[in-house]
């Protein structure tokens, strides 16, 4: 039995093999590559996510990230082997509290995976087709928009797996969609389609039609234009809101004074004001 401690300690490979990435014009576009899986998140997936999520952090080229899946499903939630191989390795220790603390450690280092997704500094938009399920919901309230189509089928599935959802969906979902909205959805584990997620705010907007190519293909052209705005204040209004969403306003309210103090005297300001003033388009650096 492989151990958990931490949960995702193994070598990463040089190349994704459980994900993709491409770059175009500032935006770096991840797609999930399960889709025999419905996309469910394996030990391996889980893995490059966060070491995919850190790197495009890290990368002053990429401007926006899009997220989406490939085949019919956005994400079926987590790998059912890993879940029982979890539960296999707690099992399996002698020691109940050893057991127990192994446990506790292998679920944080799952939640800073998706923190990771929520962590980068750049916007995260979601294309989400066919199954968000369970973790694929995690994932997916951890990016900063999200958009459908009208067969997008999002449920947390934990409370009838015999549950509670450990990795942020309970944490992150009322601050979208309401604390009474989030108590219905997990105590009921029912299915929300896409016009109803649209209608609730779980998602952004639900496009017509049902094709996969066409979501993806609208999401990156909002993503293009989100490209061409500034990186320094999108980045910064990212982080304002995050902060907010997690302290006093007192305290956001000094966080994003002191931003401004560190970044408002910079080449965006004076090309922003520049391009307006000469009736052009902007061009920022990275």
């Amino acid at each position: 039995m492989t151990t958990l401690d931490p949960a995702l300690d193994t070598a990463a490979p040089a190349t994704p093999t459980a994900l993709s990435i491409t770059r175009d014009e500032g935006v770096a576009t991840v797609r999930l590559e399960r889709p025999q899986a419905a996309n469910a998140l394996d030990r391996t997936l889980w893995r490059e996510l966060r070491d995919t999520f850190r790197a495009l952090d890290e990368d002053p080229t990429v401007r926006v990230v899009v997220l989406t899946g490939a085949g019919k499903h956005f994400c079926a939630g987590i790998d059912l082997g890993m879940l029982a191989e979890i539960g296999g390795a707690a099992h399996a220790t002698a020691d109940p509290g050893r057991a127990r603390e192994t446990l506790r450690r292998t679920v944080l280092d799952l939640q800073d995976v998706l923190t990771t997704v929520e962590r980068c500094r750049v916007p995260v938009l979601a294309a989400i087709q066919g199954a968000c399920v369970g973790a694929g919901l995690d994932l997916a309230v951890a990016c900063d928009l999200r958009y459908a189509t009208p067969r997008t089928k999002f449920s947390l599935k934990e409370v009838d797996m015999g549950l509670a959802a450990d990795v942020g969906v309970l944490q992150r979902l009322p601050h979208l969609i309401g604390e009474a909205r989030t108590r219905e959805m997990a105590y009921t584990a029912r299915d929300v389609r896409g016009p109803e997620a649209e209608r609730i705010g779980l998602v952004n907007a639900c496009l017509e039609g049902d094709d996969p190519e066409a979501l993806v293909a609208h999401v990156t052209e909002v993503a293009r234009g989100l490209a061409a705005k500034s990186p320094l204040a999108l980045r910064g209004t990212k982080h304002a809101i995050t902060y907010a969403r997690d302290h006093t306003t007192a305290d956001a309210l000094d966080q994003i004074a002191t931003w401004n103090a560190s970044v408002l005297i910079s080449d965006d300001l004076t090309e922003a004001v520049t391009a307006f003033a000469e009736g052009r388009a902007p061009r920022y650096s990275d």
